[in-house]
């Protein structure tokens, strides 16, 4: 989230630019020993979902501080590697993700860097890019990589030097295009600016269209002026239609000249949405405003929130600087200008977010922060501040939202996940802006994590909340963040990043009632103050997860096998090779036939009780034989073992999984492994 916009004279335009700016990135994107508990990786009987948890008491509470040696608590899962960020990425703020080939491509808000992961335990700097901007997320496509820029201070020439006028041609804003043919040394090749910067952006790969890519961008700045870049308005819609609010940008991208890359349609998928109802303040938020506010802070109503923050000193000092400086004074600034910078903040920060300032209801969400595209069943889902919206993508240049949900519960509608088959929509909570503690034993479990959603016709309807279990410190910021789908077949799992609450791993499987099945966790930073980190974006990637670190670097984490999640299915998700990945536009997960595919449905079935155990003793022991068998023999075995499974199917409690675990078989005889 960032804003810009001035209200009166009290402050000049470039403080209030770069203070908007900065003050959202806030709101954006107890010492103990050390504790860890692990899981073997012998066999282990198998354990229904719902009757199953986190160990108790939790390994996660009362974890050692510290950067590199806090104390770190895993269940169900390891931890293979940590790699610090060097040089230049050092001490700045690591972001998103993307994976292409061998490698995986971290943001920066200095620029990228690519590392080489083909062996996890050991991943090497392949280069570091330095380009300031925030956030600088990122996506691939082909020899194409995209980095998003919004904030004031990234240059068209990737300096780091800041752009400290308030209006610059130097400046960029938007999206830039870099050519990895030689991954070693990218080429940035174009950009292409946008009146709202990208705060993130989305990759759209259309089916029908091989000639081009698409790019969704969701800037969450305020308007530039068109004095930087020419038709750029912050009006109201029905006072200039080409205004730069309610709408997002569709850039295409010709693969054969990418630099032609261009703006071609802004549509205005908030149109007629009011703004919703917010949950205000938690217990321990409230207390510690009335605590600021008899210290003298200065305290802001953010709409889009629905809540009110204490402004940081390093933004409020800047700003008073800026009365002294309008009034003609000099030195320290006086009672009578924080006078008047507390009577202009309202107004500023109304003006800011579009604030409706006539009668009627205030309007819903000028922009989204998120959108995760699934081109296989033609649906986006945009996390847009104030809703969760369902948008048909059949043509990409023209989405057309379908449904918008709101939710009281929800504060800032922050990413969006698809289930595989596309039956479910799950959206994150981006409660507080990530930069605050939202994980407090008193933070209510509906506020600040995932709602998930089915979809039926064109329509979402809500089916539960999803949230890290594990209480954390006053000093770890934590709230939902970015994930990603784990391909474990017949399952709906996904792996989660929580800032400082760490990593986590659930299944949704059953929408109404979602479970943890295994976690990981580190220390607070710091013990005594609040100190920003944590994971930005956990993604599974060929068999691992990988994990951005704001502050640490890259983590590299796999599962291991448990009740909850069998060696089997982990192999079998681990069958799922991709050649490249950007979270937010979701592949269609397809398995090959693999006995490990097998042996997963029927430890499912297991789990769900829908064969007997002597029924599941049989598959087992007949799969057992055939894969020691080869050639006709397999497939005669295994061709016979499919028919007596469809068999099985008709007096079974689940026989959808029992047809599934029988299609399994009979493409195993097919001649696959």
């Amino acid at each position: 989230m960032r804003f810009v916009r001035q209200a009166r004279r009290v402050m000049p335009s470039s403080t209030t630019l770069a203070t908007g700016v900065a003050l959202l990135s806030v709101i954006a994107c107890a010492s103990s020993t050390s504790q860890m508990t692990s899981s073997s990786a012998a066999p282990v009987s198998i354990s229904r979902i719902a009757d199953a948890g986190p160990p108790n008491p939790d390994p996660r509470v009362g974890l050692k501080p510290g950067l590199y040696d806090a104390g770190i608590a895993t269940w169900n899962m390891k931890l293979v590697s940590t790699t610090p960020p060097t040089g230049q990425f050092l001490h700045s703020t690591n972001s998103d993700l993307a994976f292409t080939g061998h490698y995986a491509i971290q943001g920066n808000y200095n620029g990228f860097q690519v590392w080489d992961i083909t062996d996890p335990a050991h991943p090497v700097l392949t280069k570091g890019y330095f380009c300031p901007a925030s956030q600088s997320d990122v996506s691939v496509y082909r020899n194409l990589l995209f980095v998003s820029a919004e904030g004031q201070g990234g240059r068209l020439d990737c300096g780091g030097e800041g752009v400290k006028d308030t209006v610059s041609k130097e400046r960029v804003r938007g999206l830039r295009i870099f050519d990895i043919s030689d991954i070693s040394n990218p080429k940035y090749i174009a950009n292409v600016q946008t009146c709202r910067g990208s705060h993130t952006h989305t990759v759209l790969v259309d089916p029908k269209d091989t000639a081009d890519v698409y790019v969704y961008i969701s800037g969450s700045a305020g308007v530039r002026s068109p004095n930087e870049l020419a038709g750029c308005s912050r009006m109201k819609p029905s006072d200039d239609p080409n205004s730069a609010l309610f709408r997002i940008e569709v850039i295409k991208v010709p693969l054969a000249n990418p630099e032609q890359a261009a703006i071609v349609s802004s549509p205005r998928i908030f149109n007629d949405l009011v703004a919703p109802q917010h949950h205000g303040e938690a217990p321990a938020d409230k207390a510690a405003l009335e605590e600021a506010r008899a210290k003298g802070a200065f305290i802001v109503n953010i709409p889009i929130l629905g809540e009110e923050m204490v402004m940081p000193p390093r933004f409020v000092n800047p700003m008073l600087d800026s009365v002294v400086k309008a009034r003609g004074g000099t030195g320290a600034p006086t009672a009578a200008d924080s006078d008047a910078l507390r009577e202009a903040l309202p107004d500023l920060i109304a003006k800011m977010f579009g604030a409706n300032a006539g009668s009627g209801p205030r309007p819903g969400p000028t922009q989204c922060h998120d959108i995760t595209v699934y081109p296989a069943i033609g649906f986006a889902g945009g996390a847009c501040e104030g809703y969760g919206m369902l948008l048909d993508i059949h043509d990409p240049e023209h989405p057309v939202r379908l449904y918008a949900a709101s939710d009281s519960n929800f504060s800032y509608w922050h990413s969006a996940t698809f289930n595989n088959d596309g039956t479910k929509l799950l959206f994150s909570d981006e409660w507080g802006g990530g930069g605050q503690p939202k994980c407090r034993a008193t933070d209510p479990k509906q506020w600040g994590g995932d709602a998930i959603f089915s979809i039926e016709g064109n329509a979402l309807h809500f089916q539960s909340y999803y949230k890290m279990s594990a209480p954390q410190t006053s000093f770890e910021n934590c709230v939902a963040h970015n994930g990603s789908l784990i391909p474990i077949p017949g399952r709906d799992v996904m792996v989660q990043s929580w800032y400082q609450g760490g990593i986590s791993v659930f299944d949704f499987t059953d929408a109404a009632h979602p479970k943890e099945i295994a976690f990981f966790d580190r220390g607070p930073i710091n013990g005594t103050r609040m100190e920003d980190g944590g994971t930005w974006s956990a993604y599974w990637y060929n068999g691992v997860i990988v994990s951005s670190e704001i502050a640490r670097g890259l983590d590299i984490l796999e599962l291991t096998p448990s009740p909850l999640l069998t060696q089997n299915e982990i192999d079998a998700a681990k069958s799922v090779h991709l050649t490249y990945l950007n979270v937010q536009g979701q592949p269609k997960y397809t398995w090959p036939p693999s006995f490990a595919l097998a042996r997963a449905y029927v430890d499912q079935l297991e789990r769900s009780n829908g064969l007997s155990a002597d029924q599941l003793k049989s598959v087992r022991q007949s799969l057992g034989s055939a894969e020691q068998a080869s050639g006709d023999s397999r497939k005669t075995a295994l061709t016979q073992l499919a028919s007596q499974i469809e068999g099985d199917a008709n007096g079974s409690s689940d026989a959808a999984k029992v047809h599934t675990l029988a299609s399994a078989v009979r493409d195993l005889a097919g001649g696959g492994m």
